[in-house]
Protein backbone atom coordinates (compact mmCIF):
# COMPACT_ATOMS: atom_id res chain seq x y z
CA UNK A 1 0.00 0.00 0.00
CA UNK A 2 1.08 3.24 -1.05
CA UNK A 3 1.61 6.13 1.38
CA UNK A 4 3.03 9.59 2.13
CA UNK A 5 5.06 10.54 5.63
CA UNK A 6 5.98 13.92 6.54
CA UNK A 7 7.98 14.61 9.74
CA UNK A 8 6.77 17.16 11.66
CA UNK A 9 9.03 20.24 11.54
CA UNK A 10 8.96 23.07 14.70
CA UNK A 11 6.53 25.43 11.99
CA UNK A 12 4.45 22.51 11.74
CA UNK A 13 4.52 21.41 15.21
CA UNK A 14 1.01 22.33 17.51
CA UNK A 15 -1.34 21.90 14.66
CA UNK A 16 -3.78 19.06 14.32
CA UNK A 17 -3.31 15.86 11.80
CA UNK A 18 -6.21 17.05 9.78
CA UNK A 19 -4.71 20.58 9.09
CA UNK A 20 -1.78 19.08 8.14
CA UNK A 21 -3.59 16.12 5.88
CA UNK A 22 -5.28 18.74 4.15
CA UNK A 23 -2.44 21.70 3.47
CA UNK A 24 0.81 19.88 3.29
CA UNK A 25 -0.65 16.32 1.82
CA UNK A 26 -3.33 17.91 -0.25
CA UNK A 27 -6.23 15.98 1.11
CA UNK A 28 -9.91 16.67 0.54
CA UNK A 29 -12.05 16.54 3.69
CA UNK A 30 -13.86 13.52 1.74
CA UNK A 31 -10.71 11.34 1.55
CA UNK A 32 -9.44 12.09 5.37
CA UNK A 33 -12.75 11.19 6.61
CA UNK A 34 -12.79 7.81 3.97
CA UNK A 35 -9.10 7.42 5.39
CA UNK A 36 -10.68 7.21 8.92
CA UNK A 37 -12.47 4.22 8.35
CA UNK A 38 -9.05 2.28 7.42
CA UNK A 39 -7.28 0.37 9.82
CA UNK A 40 -4.05 2.12 9.56
CA UNK A 41 -5.30 5.08 6.85
CA UNK A 42 -3.51 7.43 9.06
CA UNK A 43 -0.72 6.96 11.60
CA UNK A 44 1.52 9.08 14.00
CA UNK A 45 4.52 7.78 15.30
CA UNK A 46 3.06 3.95 13.43
CA UNK A 47 0.39 4.03 15.85
CA UNK A 48 -3.23 4.63 14.54
CA UNK A 49 -4.51 8.25 15.21
CA UNK A 50 -6.82 10.72 15.48
CA UNK A 51 -7.36 13.59 13.47
CA UNK A 52 -8.30 15.52 16.31
CA UNK A 53 -4.17 14.67 17.88
CA UNK A 54 -2.16 17.52 18.32
CA UNK A 55 1.24 16.98 16.25
CA UNK A 56 4.67 17.99 18.23
CA UNK A 57 8.31 18.56 16.27
CA UNK A 58 9.74 15.36 15.39
CA UNK A 59 6.58 12.90 14.94
CA UNK A 60 6.44 11.06 11.70
CA UNK A 61 3.07 11.25 10.22
CA UNK A 62 1.72 9.17 7.77
CA UNK A 63 -1.63 8.17 5.65
CA UNK A 64 -2.09 5.76 3.04
CA UNK A 65 -2.53 7.39 -0.91
CA UNK A 66 -3.28 3.89 -2.11
CA UNK A 67 -6.68 2.53 -3.27
CA UNK A 68 -8.17 0.00 0.12
CA UNK A 69 -7.10 -3.56 -0.85
CA UNK A 70 -11.03 -4.10 -1.89
CA UNK A 71 -10.91 -2.08 -4.69
CA UNK A 72 -12.80 -3.41 -7.18
CA UNK A 73 -10.65 -3.47 -10.81
CA UNK A 74 -12.15 -4.19 -14.35
CA UNK A 75 -12.05 -7.42 -16.03
CA UNK A 76 -8.84 -7.59 -17.48
CA UNK A 77 -8.41 -8.36 -21.33
CA UNK A 78 -5.75 -8.17 -23.42
CA UNK A 79 -4.87 -5.44 -26.05
CA UNK A 80 -2.27 -3.04 -27.47
CA UNK A 81 -2.07 -0.12 -25.40
CA UNK A 82 0.37 2.69 -25.58
CA UNK A 83 1.84 4.54 -22.54
CA UNK A 84 4.19 7.21 -23.41
CA UNK A 85 4.67 7.97 -19.93
CA UNK A 86 4.19 6.39 -16.39
CA UNK A 87 5.57 5.95 -12.60
CA UNK A 88 3.76 4.88 -9.64
CA UNK A 89 0.93 7.41 -9.28
CA UNK A 90 0.23 8.32 -12.79
CA UNK A 91 0.12 6.97 -16.60
CA UNK A 92 -0.24 9.08 -19.62
CA UNK A 93 -2.01 6.72 -22.50
CA UNK A 94 -2.44 7.40 -26.00
CA UNK A 95 -5.09 6.44 -27.03
CA UNK A 96 -6.55 4.77 -30.12
CA UNK A 97 -10.14 5.37 -32.32
CA UNK A 98 -12.47 3.14 -31.95
CA UNK A 99 -12.03 2.09 -27.87
CA UNK A 100 -14.97 3.47 -25.21
CA UNK A 101 -13.20 4.29 -21.62
CA UNK A 102 -15.37 2.93 -19.33
CA UNK A 103 -18.13 -0.42 -19.82
CA UNK A 104 -21.37 0.42 -20.22
CA UNK A 105 -24.77 -1.67 -19.21
CA UNK A 106 -25.30 -1.75 -22.71
CA UNK A 107 -22.35 -4.36 -23.94
CA UNK A 108 -20.77 -5.54 -20.20
CA UNK A 109 -18.33 -7.69 -22.31
CA UNK A 110 -17.01 -4.68 -24.49
CA UNK A 111 -13.38 -4.14 -24.79
CA UNK A 112 -13.12 -0.89 -23.19
CA UNK A 113 -9.44 1.00 -21.96
CA UNK A 114 -10.39 0.66 -18.32
CA UNK A 115 -10.17 -3.57 -19.35
CA UNK A 116 -6.94 -2.90 -21.23
CA UNK A 117 -5.74 -0.79 -18.37
CA UNK A 118 -6.32 -3.68 -15.67
CA UNK A 119 -4.72 -6.26 -18.06
CA UNK A 120 -1.45 -4.20 -18.34
CA UNK A 121 -1.07 -2.88 -14.33
CA UNK A 122 -0.58 -4.86 -11.67
CA UNK A 123 -3.44 -4.86 -8.82
CA UNK A 124 -2.80 -1.51 -6.52
CA UNK A 125 -2.39 0.64 -9.65
CA UNK A 126 -6.02 1.49 -10.56
CA UNK A 127 -7.76 3.15 -13.07
CA UNK A 128 -9.07 6.54 -12.65
CA UNK A 129 -9.11 8.84 -15.75
CA UNK A 130 -8.71 12.59 -15.08
CA UNK A 131 -9.91 13.66 -18.68
CA UNK A 132 -11.49 11.29 -20.64
CA UNK A 133 -12.18 11.12 -24.28
CA UNK A 134 -14.82 9.94 -26.20
CA UNK A 135 -14.74 6.78 -28.01
CA UNK A 136 -13.83 8.08 -31.31
CA UNK A 137 -11.02 10.82 -29.96
CA UNK A 138 -7.70 9.96 -30.17
CA UNK A 139 -4.52 11.08 -28.35
CA UNK A 140 -3.30 11.66 -24.76
CA UNK A 141 -5.18 10.99 -21.79
CA UNK A 142 -4.30 11.14 -17.93
CA UNK A 143 -4.81 8.01 -15.56
CA UNK A 144 -4.37 8.42 -12.03
CA UNK A 145 -3.23 5.26 -10.51
CA UNK A 146 -5.49 6.10 -7.15
CA UNK A 147 -7.63 7.72 -5.89
CA UNK A 148 -5.93 10.09 -3.78
CA UNK A 149 -3.97 11.04 -7.32
CA UNK A 150 -7.18 11.42 -9.32
CA UNK A 151 -8.08 14.03 -6.62
CA UNK A 152 -5.06 16.10 -7.21
CA UNK A 153 -5.03 16.06 -10.68
CA UNK A 154 -8.36 17.34 -11.00
CA UNK A 155 -7.93 20.37 -8.71
CA UNK A 156 -5.20 20.98 -11.56
CA UNK A 157 -7.32 20.36 -14.89
CA UNK A 158 -7.75 23.59 -16.82
CA UNK A 159 -4.55 25.46 -14.55
CA UNK A 160 -0.95 26.20 -15.33
CA UNK A 161 -0.15 23.09 -13.86
CA UNK A 162 -2.18 21.17 -16.19
CA UNK A 163 -2.63 21.99 -19.60
CA UNK A 164 -4.28 19.98 -22.76
CA UNK A 165 -4.18 21.08 -26.26
CA UNK A 166 -5.97 19.07 -29.31
CA UNK A 167 -6.08 19.23 -32.93
CA UNK A 168 -9.53 19.53 -34.79
CA UNK A 169 -10.16 19.58 -38.23
CA UNK A 170 -13.33 21.07 -39.03
CA UNK A 171 -15.86 21.84 -41.68
CA UNK A 172 -15.38 24.85 -43.58
CA UNK A 173 -13.39 28.06 -44.04
CA UNK A 174 -13.24 30.45 -41.19
CA UNK A 175 -13.69 34.32 -40.95
CA UNK A 176 -12.08 34.61 -37.99
CA UNK A 177 -8.51 33.31 -37.53
CA UNK A 178 -8.69 32.68 -33.52
CA UNK A 179 -11.24 33.32 -31.35
CA UNK A 180 -13.13 32.30 -27.91
CA UNK A 181 -16.38 30.45 -27.70
CA UNK A 182 -18.18 30.56 -24.56
CA UNK A 183 -21.35 28.73 -24.87
CA UNK A 184 -23.07 27.00 -21.91
CA UNK A 185 -23.42 23.06 -22.08
CA UNK A 186 -26.79 20.86 -20.99
CA UNK A 187 -28.13 17.92 -22.00
CA UNK A 188 -30.16 17.41 -25.11
CA UNK A 189 -33.68 17.69 -24.36
CA UNK A 190 -35.10 13.75 -24.97
CA UNK A 191 -31.15 12.40 -24.94
CA UNK A 192 -29.60 10.95 -22.28
CA UNK A 193 -26.27 10.99 -24.39
CA UNK A 194 -26.24 14.22 -27.13
CA UNK A 195 -25.34 17.40 -25.66
CA UNK A 196 -26.81 20.93 -26.75
CA UNK A 197 -26.38 24.83 -26.32
CA UNK A 198 -28.55 25.80 -23.51
CA UNK A 199 -28.92 28.86 -21.13
CA UNK A 200 -29.25 26.70 -17.99
CA UNK A 201 -26.10 24.85 -19.17
CA UNK A 202 -22.88 24.81 -16.87
CA UNK A 203 -20.78 27.04 -18.12
CA UNK A 204 -18.33 26.32 -21.51
CA UNK A 205 -14.91 27.83 -22.86
CA UNK A 206 -12.96 27.39 -25.34
CA UNK A 207 -10.10 28.62 -27.74
CA UNK A 208 -9.16 28.02 -31.15
CA UNK A 209 -6.62 29.07 -33.33
CA UNK A 210 -6.57 28.15 -37.25
CA UNK A 211 -3.23 26.71 -38.52
CA UNK A 212 -4.52 26.06 -42.05
CA UNK A 213 -7.34 25.58 -44.38
CA UNK A 214 -7.06 23.10 -47.27
CA UNK A 215 -9.74 22.09 -49.37
CA UNK A 216 -13.17 21.92 -47.59
CA UNK A 217 -11.81 21.71 -44.39
CA UNK A 218 -9.62 23.80 -41.65
CA UNK A 219 -7.18 22.34 -39.00
CA UNK A 220 -7.48 23.98 -35.85
CA UNK A 221 -5.39 24.07 -32.43
CA UNK A 222 -8.33 23.77 -30.15
CA UNK A 223 -7.65 24.84 -25.95
CA UNK A 224 -10.45 23.97 -23.91
CA UNK A 225 -10.58 25.68 -20.23
CA UNK A 226 -13.37 23.87 -18.95
CA UNK A 227 -14.17 20.09 -19.17
CA UNK A 228 -17.71 19.80 -20.57
CA UNK A 229 -19.02 16.29 -22.28
CA UNK A 230 -18.70 17.04 -26.03
CA UNK A 231 -17.43 20.33 -25.54
CA UNK A 232 -14.98 20.83 -28.21
CA UNK A 233 -17.31 18.76 -30.86
CA UNK A 234 -20.78 20.84 -29.66
CA UNK A 235 -18.70 24.04 -29.34
CA UNK A 236 -17.39 23.85 -33.42
CA UNK A 237 -20.79 22.81 -34.43
CA UNK A 238 -22.66 25.86 -32.84
CA UNK A 239 -20.14 28.25 -34.57
CA UNK A 240 -21.18 26.68 -37.65
CA UNK A 241 -17.99 24.62 -38.32
CA UNK A 242 -18.43 20.91 -36.64
CA UNK A 243 -15.52 18.55 -36.57
CA UNK A 244 -15.03 16.53 -39.76
CA UNK A 245 -16.83 13.37 -39.34
CA UNK A 246 -18.77 14.24 -36.51
CA UNK A 247 -22.14 12.58 -36.95
CA UNK A 248 -23.56 13.44 -34.03
CA UNK A 249 -22.88 17.39 -34.16
CA UNK A 250 -22.93 17.25 -37.58
CA UNK A 251 -22.51 15.12 -40.77
CA UNK A 252 -21.07 11.66 -41.63
CA UNK A 253 -18.03 11.74 -44.33
CA UNK A 254 -16.80 9.17 -46.71
CA UNK A 255 -13.12 10.01 -46.01
CA UNK A 256 -13.37 9.28 -42.20
CA UNK A 257 -15.62 7.26 -39.93
CA UNK A 258 -15.32 9.55 -36.85
CA UNK A 259 -14.95 13.14 -35.26
CA UNK A 260 -11.81 14.23 -36.46
CA UNK A 261 -10.70 15.20 -32.82
CA UNK A 262 -6.48 14.39 -31.63
CA UNK A 263 -5.47 15.32 -27.91
CA UNK A 264 -2.51 16.24 -29.40
CA UNK A 265 -0.17 17.84 -26.55
CA UNK A 266 -0.15 17.77 -22.30
CA UNK A 267 1.63 19.75 -20.20
CA UNK A 268 1.44 18.65 -16.11
CA UNK A 269 3.31 19.60 -13.07
CA UNK A 270 3.43 16.07 -11.29
CA UNK A 271 1.45 16.99 -7.93
CA UNK A 272 4.51 15.07 -6.25
CA UNK A 273 7.49 14.83 -7.39
CA UNK A 274 7.11 19.03 -8.76
CA UNK A 275 8.79 17.77 -12.39
CA UNK A 276 7.45 19.77 -15.28
CA UNK A 277 6.01 16.90 -17.83
CA UNK A 278 5.27 17.63 -21.68
CA UNK A 279 3.83 15.22 -24.21
CA UNK A 280 2.93 14.97 -27.85
CA UNK A 281 1.10 12.60 -29.81
CA UNK A 282 1.36 12.82 -33.36
CA UNK A 283 -1.60 12.76 -35.44
CA UNK A 284 -3.12 9.70 -36.57
CA UNK A 285 -3.02 7.81 -40.07
CA UNK A 286 -7.05 8.91 -40.94
CA UNK A 287 -6.89 12.69 -39.99
CA UNK A 288 -3.64 12.67 -41.92
CA UNK A 289 -5.42 11.13 -44.98
CA UNK A 290 -8.29 13.74 -44.75
CA UNK A 291 -5.44 16.71 -45.14
CA UNK A 292 -3.11 15.68 -47.63
CA UNK A 293 -4.89 13.52 -50.04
Amino acid sequence: MQRMTLFITDELAGRKVESILHNEFAMSVSYISRLKRRPFGITLNGQKAYTTAITAEGDKLSAEIGDPEDYVRALPMEAELCVPWQDEFIAIIDKAAGMAVHQSTRDPNELTLENAFAARFPAGENFHPVSRLDRGTTGLMTVAKSGYMHERLKRLLHTDMFKREYIGIAEGKFAKMEDRIELPIGMADGSAYKRAIREDGAPALTEYKVLYARGDVTVLRLIPHTGRTHQLRLHMAAIGHPLAGDWLYGNRRQDIARPALHSAELWLTHPISGDALHLTSPLPEDMKRLITE
